[in-house]
């Protein structure tokens, strides 16, 4: 009788351990390191990390987006939007709100330009 309690405790704590979700800093896109639309959200159980990246774009070289949120992918990409090339550089984590993020304020056209940049770059991220 003692051993079937044991193991129902544990099995309960297992249960809820397993299904504790990943808790990341979201940010849908930020220029110059500086988040716009920061939020935190919980991941799924296929997105086992939080995740900051960065998008460079080879043509500019100074001008950068950055993204962060919940991920399964940690790989760096490659590719082009409207012929510029760009590099996506990744930096994942395990543990909730790992991937640190700073909201700034934004005047009525700065969040104009960039929900426009986001709606593009997400269309590309995805």
């Amino acid at each position: 009788m003692m051993n079937r309690i044991v193991l129902g405790v544990i099995a309960v704590i297992g249960f809820f351990t397993l299904t504790e979700a990943l808790t990341c800093n979201s940010c849908q896109v930020g220029v110059l390191g500086k988040c716009f639309f920061y939020t935190k959200v919980d991941c799924t159980a296929s997105q086992n990390n939080c995740f900051t990246a960065k998008a460079e774009f080879n043509v500019t070289g100074f001008l950068s987006l950055s993204t962060s949120g919940c991920t399964s992918d940690c790989n760096t990409t490659s590719g082009s939007i409207l012929g510029a090339g760009y590099t996506v550089n990744k930096l994942c984590c395990a543990s909730n709100l790992c991937n640190g993020a700073s909201a700034v304020q934004l005047s009525m056209a700065g969040a104009l330009s960039t929900a426009l940049l986001a709606s593009i770059w997400s269309s590309y991220m995805l």
